[in-house]
């Protein structure tokens, strides 16, 4: 996608509108809409990274540009009051990070300000964009695909593990897309590996735990949790509850593995936020 110079022409436009007395007096900043699914806390690192990715392009949080930030905190439903939120505080340019449910939310809420997402599956195939070559509107951004890797995880999964072993696969039902493309995407995995899978669905902490209970009582042999980043805020319970339960698992992200998760197979989320920020 040709992402940088579509944004570059988006921002350009916007800063257009500026009035040229307010430029010339540095009265005002402009100012960065960045939304997120997550916390601070937990895309710490990433947030640093979209800061790096605004200094290689010249632009400075308080120097000589202002951020709003909104967190949905795991919480998806949030994200289109968030999204609304910004536009009334008539920001440049709309920021999402790492969020399909943001990216819809902030392209459901304006058809003027840019918006620049990042988004784990085909921005295409669930509507954000008309094509990857030719974003069009006022919407583009980046993916890392990470919705379809998930088939590799499955295959890992199934190669790793005796044959015969229930795969079980954790998706969050509260982001509806995603998870419709991961069910297809599993079934048509494990169909093609002979695999008995085993979905469950989660979309709170209490639900994680549900989720292995049920994961231990149907005796699946070995998980894949989905790269839907409410999963990602909860990496250290996951991690806690893999080992307690003895259960191998596949992760989408080296945040994972970094914080002692058996395995992950997927792009680098820092890398994707500083092009973002770019």
């Amino acid at each position: 996608m040709s992402t940088r110079r579509t944004f570059i022409s988006l921002l350009g436009g916007a800063a257009a509108a500026w009035p040229l007395a307010v430029r010339a007096q540095q009265a005002a900043m402009p100012v960065i809409g960045y939304l997120s699914g997550a916390t601070f806390e937990i895309t710490r690192e990433y947030v640093a990274a979209f800061h790096q990715g605004l200094a290689d392009a010249g632009f400075a949080e308080g120097r000589n540009v202002a951020i709003e930030y909104r967190w949905a905190g795991g919480h998806n439903e949030r994200l289109p009051a968030l999204a609304t939120d910004l536009i009334r505080r008539e920001v440049a340019v709309i920021a999402v990070g790492g969020s399909t449910p943001g990216a819809l939310a902030a392209k459901s809420v304006t058809d003027t300000i840019p918006v620049v997402f990042l988004v784990g599956t085909d921005p295409v195939k669930i509507g954000l964009v008309p094509s990857l070559a030719h974003p069009g509107g006022n919407i583009t951004g980046i993916t890392i695909l990470n919705v379809e890797l998930l088939a590799k995880g499955l295959e890992f999964a199934h190669d790793l593990m005796p044959p015969g072993t229930k795969i079980a696969v954790l998706v969050n039902p509260s982001n509806l897309l995603q998870a419709a493309t991961e069910r297809g995407i599993i079934q048509g995995a494990t169909r093609v590996l002979g695999a008995r899978p085993l979905v469950l669905d989660a979309s709170s902490p209490g639900e994680i735990e549900a989720a292995f209970g049920t994961l231990v009582s149907e005796r699946a042999g070995v998980l894949v949790v989905s790269g839907e980043v409410f999963f990602l805020t909860q990496r250290a319970r996951l991690i806690e509850l893999a080992a307690q339960h003895a259960i191998p698992t596949i992760y989408a992200y080296r945040e994972y593995t970094a914080a002692g998760g058996l395995m992950s197979y997927g792009g680098s989320l820092t890398d994707m936020y500083r092009q973002v920020g770019n």
